[in-house]
């Protein structure tokens, strides 16, 4: 059985992470966590010029980073994003769902493009990866360092309360909830653990991409309410993967103290 503390800095130690989305935010923040706690660290995204950045860092603080410029959205290049990581790094032990878009709006006359896209990040591109990386995950949960692995999918507080305005932003977020829970029963098990974060309000780009009258109702909204930073999400996703092998953080919601819903 793996002997790292989990509350050491080596916790990780000797294992690896691929982490989605990590050009910027949560996934940014997420990479640099892991790579802390000792993991080696596969970084994915399309922006590869932010990748080479974030690999600077993480190589500058004595880890290991591996840049994968990447589309998750397509099938072959995400599934070449996993094989690419295992080929470099010799495992895969952690994997984070982290790629995600919010697009929010009224159902009615809304953009169709908008929801295609959403749902080919939020859903397929976290279905894809976790297709790909599942027989790895399943083999490093055999093997030394930890005799456990980790799939870490980050969904929303949208993914427990369906709002006005959010409607297939829910649906993307409720069925990263139900994937989750079913691909928990089927493989927990054999010692991969499956988690849901469900993060409130946090200061990334996130909300930038919606369209100027929609980010004017979401800084309505969040006006006041002082927000979340990547690196706290970011935190208690380092938390769930160093719990003991025992020890299955399933669901954790992380909300700014002023949020109300």
């Amino acid at each position: 059985m793996g002997t790292n503390d989990p509350g050491s800095a080596a916790a990780l130690d000797g294992t690896v992470a691929l982490v989605t989305g990590a050009s910027s935010g949560i996934g940014e923040a997420t990479a640099l966590d892991l790579a802390d706690r000792g993991a080696a660290v596969a970084v994915v995204a399309r922006r590869g010029d932010r990748l080479e950045a974030l690999a600077g860092r993480v190589r500058e603080g004595g880890g290991t980073a591996l840049v994968v410029e990447a589309d998750i959205t397509d099938e072959p290049q995400a599934a070449d994003a996993v094989a690419h990581c295992v080929a470099e790094l010799g495992r895969l032990d952690v994997l984070v769902n982290n790629a995600g878009m919010m697009l929010l709006g009224p159902i009615l006359d809304a953009p169709l493009d908008e929801w295609e896209r959403m749902i080919q990040v939020n859903v397929m591109g976290l279905l894809y990866c976790s297709h790909a990386a599942l027989p790895h995950l399943l083999q490093a949960a055999e093997d030394d360092p930890r005799h456990v692995a980790d799939v870490v999918n980050v969904s929303s507080v949208a993914g427990r309360v369906a709002r006005n305005g959010s409607g297939v932003y829910n649906l993307t977020k409720h069925g990263v909830g139900a994937f989750s829970e079913s691909l928990r029963q089927e493989v927990t098990g054999r010692h991969v653990r499956v988690s849901l974060v469900e993060p409130g309000a946090v200061e990334t780009e996130l909300a930038g991409h919606n369209r100027p009258e929609i980010l004017e109702q979401i800084r309505g909204r969040f006006g006041d309410v002082e927000r979340l930073h990547a690196s706290e999400i970011a935190d208690a996703i380092g938390y769930i993967v160093t719990r003991p092998r025992h020890v299955a953080i399933n669901e954790l919601l992380v909300r700014p103290t002023e949020q109300q819903g």
